[in-house]
């Protein structure tokens, strides 16, 4: 049995099985609504239903009055209001046997992932968008592409080791020629391009990967917007592309950094904020009207600075864009 689910004020409309929830039935119709975690914590598909019922378990990221589409189920027909879809086609996507380039241990925890694509192929995808690296397995885990979509024969992923990950834990003995089966593109966390707010990037650690290539496409493309980067870690060695920070410096005018570490000398030390980022979000802007930001990291830090910003500095909560990185189950 399949269930008829209509957009609101629209005639487009999609069927969903039973047992299967609203975006990705969505999605496999080839209509996209904002999503990122697809396991309930980020509520960044959080969207209203006008009419019909549902089973929505509860969740700290449901707005009042919302429900989440990655965890909603039909029970009967719905007429949805999503806070944004668009069409797209679900073809798109593709799979590579990408190879490795170059395997670089940034810092004690991150590699960053060089990865090239066959001669001749190409990635098409949009910056903030990630892949899915396809392990022999058959499960997947997901990673930002970092570079820019103009790079489109390569693939730059910058991987924090977990303790125990299944996938990670071998990514430091990855060597130039090894391949990888990957799928892109996924995700919906891209740059507004028609806006000219000034926008506030905040990240925790690899937050940083889709950030970058949000910044390295608007360089290319020549969009220059006011730009705040907060960027958070125990110390110092967590910030482990400051390079890329240094080149932004020079291409954005206005362009600022904060440093956001734990360690209070390293703070100091790079003439940084000493404690959380959703703190040194709190202690740089007085309000945040008007501005966008966007933010990556894990779910805590998303919901604390979700917090912040929203709740405490009068940022429309429709202009609070979010990538939620959340970990993959460790080997047993």
């Amino acid at each position: 049995m399949a269930f008829d689910i209509r957009i609101a004020g629209t005639d487009v409309h999609f069927p969903c099985a039973a047992g299967q929830n609203i975006l990705d039935a969505a999605l496999a119709a080839g209509i996209e609504m904002p999503y990122s975690c697809r396991k309930g914590v980020c509520g960044n598909c959080a969207g209203g239903v006008a009419a019909g019922e549902v089973q929505s378990p509860p969740s700290e990221a449901k707005p009042a009055g919302q429900h989440l589409y990655c965890q909603c189920l039909p029970q009967t027909d719905l007429e949805i209001v999503p806070e944004a879809w668009h069409r797209f086609d679900p073809h798109s996507r593709k799979t590579f046997s990408a190879k490795v380039f170059r395997n670089t241990l940034a810092a004690a925890d991150v590699s960053v992932l060089q990865l090239r694509l066959p001669a001749g192929q190409r990635a098409k995808f949009k910056a903030g968008q990630y892949l899915q690296v396809m392990l022999p397995d058959g499960s997947r885990r997901s990673y930002s592409m970092a570079n820019p979509p103009h790079e489109s024969d390569t693939l730059q992923l910058h991987i924090r080791h977990v303790a125990g990950g299944q996938f990670t834990q071998i990514v430091p003995q990855l060597k130039t020629g090894d391949t990888l089966q990957v799928e892109l593109p996924y995700g919906s966390f891209e740059l507004k391009e028609e806006s000219t707010a000034p926008m506030v990037c905040v990240v925790g650690g690899t937050g940083f990967a889709p950030v970058k290539s949000l910044l390295d496409d608007m360089v290319k493309k020549k969009v220059m917007r006011p730009v705040t980067l907060i960027w958070g870690g125990r110390d110092r060695h967590g910030l482990y592309l400051l390079s890329a920070v240094e080149k932004w410096r020079k291409q954005f005018p206005g362009f600022a950094f904060v440093p956001a570490l734990e360690d209070a000398a390293d703070a100091q030390a790079l003439d940084g904020f000493h404690g959380r980022v959703d703190d040194a979000v709190r202690t740089r802007f007085a309000s945040l009207a008007g501005h966008e930001v966007y933010c990556c990291g894990s779910p805590a830090m998303v919901a604390a600075v979700r917090k912040a910003c929203v709740a405490e500095r009068g940022l429309d909560a429709h202009h609070f864009f979010s990538d939620v990185f959340v970990p993959g189950p460790v080997a047993g």
